[in-house]
């Protein structure tokens, strides 16, 4: 059997059930997570009946009507009233005493040290009760996050609780640093399996845990909707002219990790040569103002538009006017923002940090510098901006490389098998338990 049957055979198994599968974030939708609502999307087209539950509604308005349908589907756990707390911790208390102070328990020693973490534990045991109703209710027969933070938390509870299957998405460094990273092993542990969308995320997670956890991992990229692309048109982009300046953009938040100091370093040093180029900023943040005072340092002010944050279409716009597109990161996992770019045939410089060799390989499909070295990154602008024979070919070879692996389709394939063999293996443990006489 190749790859594709086993897919489509997984496929068949895991929409022949009657009981859907939870996906289970902290915000959903958010416009900096499209990635998420795409794998949805894509495995509900695949044939699997996958519902959306999330933690808070999102704390900024959504304009893609992607986002707000999302939204008017999606479970929020905050926000439902005393009554319905209430009602699903009286009922799991009564109904199964012994398991709800299990699951507290459990919550009570999953946390970090402090009183605040303490606290914050209670909190999420509220919250895991409330879910664990709502998935109950649901008939959910498998229950996924995306990220190991408090939702995780949250999610691993309420699936302990109701006796389902439970997994989770891993997608970048923040989550085996301090503090998700001190409770990953444990989360690893519970887990029937774990998706990583880079192999040097898969790699950090599995130095946390033992060897025996191992073969739980799987690499499952991220990946865009190729169809929901702008049409390319002619032209998309600056420096068209002599006088006009040619267009970078960076896509990103105004934080610390995002090394954006170190472009309007570089971006002020190709200025001071003689380039003509402006540099816009999609994307807002703590750092803003910081920024904002090192551009008036360099002198580059005129030339820095801060566009702050965009819808998901604006933003795909933007970058499709850009000549180049730049990512100097300090932290990232798997840039999807990369792919977009990439994809609609904008080229691309970007940091050799975590997963992002693994997309854009060097003088190939885009240009890689050292993190944190200016130099390397100002020399990476500027042959992306005047070698134009290269610069086309790397954009032809990245188009080839986002649709060979990272459309959504090919992307989320690993998944509904994931999914099928998890719910079977989870069957097959409670008939065997069944067995021994022991509560299922």
């Amino acid at each position: 059997m190749n790859a594709l049957e086993k897919q489509e055979e997984a496929i068949a198994k895991t929409a022949g059930t009657e009981e859907p599968i939870a996906y289970l974030t902290s915000e959903y939708p958010a416009p900096t997570h499209t990635f998420i609502r795409r794998e949805i999307v894509q495995l509900r087209k695949d044939g699997l009946d996958i519902l959306s539950y999330s933690i808070r509604k999102p704390v900024s308005g959504l304009d893609s009507p992607p986002d707000v349908e999302a939204q008017s589907e999606t479970f929020y756990v905050l926000g439902q009233g005393v009554g319905t707390y209430l009602t699903a911790h009286i009922g799991a208390l009564l109904r199964s005493p012994v398991r709800y102070m299990k699951t507290l328990g459990k919550a009570l020693r999953h946390r970090v040290p402090g009183a605040k973490a303490l606290l914050w534990s209670l909190f999420h045991f509220a919250e895991s009760i409330t879910l664990a109703a709502q998935l109950k209710k649901d008939r959910i027969a498998h229950l996924h996050n995306h990220f190991a933070n408090s939702a995780a938390n949250v999610g691993m509870l309420a699936a302990s609780f109701n006796r389902i299957p439970w997994s989770l998405t891993l997608h970048g460094i923040s989550e085996t640093d301090y503090p998700a990273g001190l409770l990953l092993a444990e989360k690893v542990a519970a887990a029937k399996f774990v998706a990583c969308v880079s192999w040097f995320g898969r790699a950090q997670a599995m130095r946390i845990c033992g060897p025996s956890q191992w073969d739980k991992f799987h690499t499952v990229r991220c990946g865009i909707a190729l169809d929901e692309l702008p049409p390319e048109t002619e032209p998309l982009r600056g420096g068209t002219t002599k006088d006009e300046p040619k267009q970078i953009i960076c896509v990103a938040r105004l934080s610390s990790e995002k090394g954006l100091p170190g472009l309007l370093k570089a971006f002020a040093g190709l200025r001071n040569k003689g380039q003509n180029i402006e540099l816009s900023l999609v994307g807002d943040g703590p750092e803003q103002s910081l920024i904002e005072a090192e551009c008036k340092k360099l002198g580059v002010d005129p030339f820095v538009n801060f566009l702050g944050r965009k819808s998901e279409a604006e933003t795909l716009a933007a970058i499709a006017r850009a000549d180049v597109l730049v990512l100097p990161s300090f932290m990232e996992g798997l840039p999807v923002v990369l792919m977009e770019a990439m994809a609609q045939g904008v080229p691309v410089v970007a940091s050799r940090i975590a997963g992002v060799p693994e997309l854009v390989e060097d003088g190939v499909n885009g240009l890689l510098f050292h993190p944190a070295d200016w130099n390397g990154l100002e020399k990476a602008l500027a042959d992306s901006l005047t070698q134009e024979t290269r610069t086309k070919a790397m954009v032809l070879e990245a188009k080839k490389t986002i649709k060979r692996y990272f459309d959504i389709e090919i992307a989320v394939s690993p998944l509904p098998e994931l999914f099928s063999d998890a719910i079977a293996g989870h069957r097959r443990s409670e008939v065997s338990a069944d067995g021994q006489g022991e509560p299922v």
